[in-house]
């Protein structure tokens, strides 16, 4: 199977001044831990850097390695910078920030089979440079190939770094002095007895460590100075590392937190050999309508969010002594962690479609392990062993999650083994649980709510402002806890305990009866967002009611499809998912800019997001079960969205107004899975 190739040229990068900086690429290592960067190089984020590591709580993900500065010093002694550079913090802002910034002889940047490389022509010299990150290591291999050189070329690296906490301000790192120790070729960056030292080294080459210092350098990230954050920060660097290369000659540097012993085990060469093969069987596994073209790579991408949870080792013990594996997702990069309605929401897409049947099994017996109080937890915290369990809607989508999974799979071990814990899940949501999440023993339809608290997937937050609190009956909640309801009452008559799911296919019954009564807003033609809210009943026109139709139990009534789906259609519907509300609405947000509070006030006030046009294709295809073409002409629209933002995968949010600019995380798990799960829905040979 050959290497899967997006290619960005010179012309297209000239073709849009801003390109080398707004468009990202980015590689994941298993562990949570990453390399990234802006195509040009240039960290613009805080969340960049080429060896992001996830360590052991309570240090979570740390910017070891910011970047690598790479320079060809040609015969004349002119500097030819191959990496672009941020601004200097004197400096900024610089209405010339764009053109300086831009490396020298960018010739093609390209991702194969995901990974980064870059083409520079310089004259009649030619480099290829190329990153790689062995799986479930925190090493980094940055390779340089001299592709073409008449004369011998000088190369210089310069290793700048960070020390600090993913989510801490770039103002905020965790060291104020380092020492560097050398024996041979091994070079390490000490920085304080509670980090791991930084080990560097060069492969294939004589260019020996000159240390100039320990210079310090004040830079800007722009893009944090455009989201309103701490945007002036300080990197370190040692010194550089510099000699000369010939045509046809190839060196890697390589960083790691890891021990020596795990760095010398495998050759560069054959790191990134098995890389790719590695790469490769990911996509052969893959739905046959997956494995070519733009759903290979989203196949790739959908690789990056699967992880081992490296920072919660009591939970990996805990695991492996079961005999099972600890597995779960990383929402999105570069900021969230792993989130329980997101990891459910993705499940299907990211495993069960892509083949990695095994992993689903662990993700769904690692989250049961994790329910309190009838709950999964909502997210963990970078850094934390402990969950944080303020949601309403994901444990109700585990039961979504688990029911594609025994379909896929058939594995009725994994059923019984968590059928208990579903029935005590629904018993706490009967009785009452955290944040106010009951059932009302009036009509049997779940209510949730606490002041304070966004319990439902609409959760904005700023400081103490709930941007959409929905503190009530939320619609898609009630589509969820009539599907959950179903799902348990059917999996326990299959076990042969009736006497138990008698009651269960009561009260869902009373819950659908119910919703049919109180959800239909006669005058807008279409469902109310929240019923029995702070305010009444809530006839906003937004995405979550598609719900009541797309999930394998739907709540509504048949004879109202038409028109729920026709509604969504018309006012929510884009290229590249549902606006979070309809234009014209009282709170409606064309565009998702500015700082935090501006950005977080238009997060679900219109902005559109791609995972719902999962749920929209399926409520179309039950419309429509015969026109699978038409359903796979929903998702066209992602595709040239794969050359901007991050390269490769598919963003968060986009604007709700043309040209949809996409916004947020630059690779998101459920929209990657979302677009995955439908594209092999709609194959025609499914």
């Amino acid at each position: 199977m050959a290497d899967f190739i997006r290619k960005i040229t010179r012309d297209a990068l000239r073709s849009a001044p801003d390109a080398a900086l707004s468009r990202e690429w980015l590689v994941a290592n298993g562990l949570g831990g990453y390399a990234s960067s802006s195509l040009s190089g240039a960290v613009t984020r805080r969340y960049h850097g080429l060896l992001v590591a996830a360590l052991p709580a309570p240090l979570g993900r740390v910017v070891m390695l910011s970047q690598l500065n790479d320079v060809l010093i040609e015969r004349d002694g002119t500097e030819r910078r191959l990496t672009g550079h941020n601004p200097q913090a004197d400096q900024w802002p610089d209405p010339n920030y764009p053109s300086d910034v831009a490396p020298s002889g960018l010739a093609e940047f390209r991702m194969e089979s995901g990974l980064p490389v870059w083409r520079y022509e310089i004259g009649d010299v030619v480099i290829e440079k190329q990153i790689v990150l062995p799986h479930l290591q925190n090493i980094v291999h940055v390779t340089y190939r001299v592709v073409k050189a008449p004369q011998p070329i000088c190369l210089r690296l310069r290793p700048v770094m960070a020390f600090r906490k993913l989510e801490s301000a770039v103002d905020e790192p965790l060291a104020r002095d380092y020492r560097v120790t050398a024996r041979g070729h091994e070079y390490e960056i000490w920085a304080g007895p509670e980090l791991p030292v930084l080990r560097m080294t060069i492969e294939g080459a004589e260019l020996p460590l000159t240390l100039d210092g320990g210079a310090r350098r004040d830079i800007v990230y722009p893009v944090e100075a455009e989201r309103g954050y701490e945007s002036r920060g300080s990197l370190w660097t040692p010194g550089y590392f510099s000699g000369p290369l010939s045509q046809g000659q190839t060196l890697s540097f390589v960083a790691a937190t890891e021990p020596w012993q795990r760095l010398w085990a495998l050759p560069p060469a054959d790191v990134l050999r098995f890389e790719k093969e590695r790469r490769r069987r990911i996509v052969g596994t893959a739905h046959p309508s997956l494995r070519e073209g733009a759903m290979a790579e989203l196949v790739l991408s959908a690789d990056s969010f699967l992880f081992v949870p490296a920072g919660r080792v009591a939970d990996q013990m805990r695991a492996r002594a079961e005999g099972d594996e600890v597995r779960t997702v990383i929402a999105g990069y570069h900021w969230f962690t792993d989130w329980g309605r997101d990891t459910m929401i993705s499940l299907e897409g990211l495993t069960l479609t892509t083949g990695r049947h095994m992993e689903a099994g662990w993700i769904l017996r690692t989250f049961a392990h994790y329910i309190r109080d009838g709950l999964i937890p909502n997210m963990f915290p970078d850094g934390k062993d402990e969950g944080l369990y303020h949601t309403a809607d994901a444990t109700l989508w585990f039961f979504h999650a688990l029911n594609r999974y025994v379909q896929a799979t058939g594995d009725r071990h994994t059923l019984q083994l968590l059928l208990p814990r579903l029935v005590e899940v629904i018993d706490h949501h009967r009785r009452g649980t955290r944040f106010g999440i009951a059932v009302d023993p009036g009509d049997g339809l779940l209510r949730q709510g606490r002041e304070g608290y966004q319990l439902t997937w609409m959760d904005a937050k700023v400081e103490d402002w709930v941007v959409t609190p929905r503190r009530g009956k939320a619609v898609e909640i009630n589509a969820l806890w009539y599907n959950a309801l179903c799902l348990t009452a059917g999996w326990l008559t299959e076990e042969g305990d009736a006497q138990a799911a008698r009651p269960l296919a009561e009260l869902a019954e009373q819950a659908r009866v119910s919703f049919n009564a109180r959800f239909w807003c006669a005058h807008a033609g279409h469902l109310y967002d929240v019923v029995d809210g702070e305010r009444g009943d809530d006839d906003a026109c937004r995405p979550n009611q598609i719900f009541a139709v797309s999930l394998d139990n739907p709540v509504l009534d048949r004879s109202r499809w038409e028109p729920v789906v026709e509604t969504v259609r018309q006012r929510l519907l884009t290229p590249v998912g549902l606006r979070s509300l309809a234009p014209g609405q009282r709170d409606y947000k064309p565009k998702y800019f500015g700082d935090l509070r501006a950005r977080d006030a238009a997060y679900h006030q219109g902005t559109v997001w791609g995972w719902l046009i999962g749920p929209y294709v399926d409520a179309w295809l039950k419309l429509h079960p015969e026109e699978k073409a038409g359903a796979r002409e929903l998702l066209q629209g992602f595709l040239p969205h794969l050359d901007q933002a991050g390269i490769g995968t598919i963003s968060e949010i986009f604007d709700a107004e043309p040209p949809f600019s996409p916004r947020g995380c630059i690779s998101q798990a459920w929209s990657v899975a979302e677009v995955l799960r439908c594209w092999a829905a709609t194959a025609e040979d499914r």
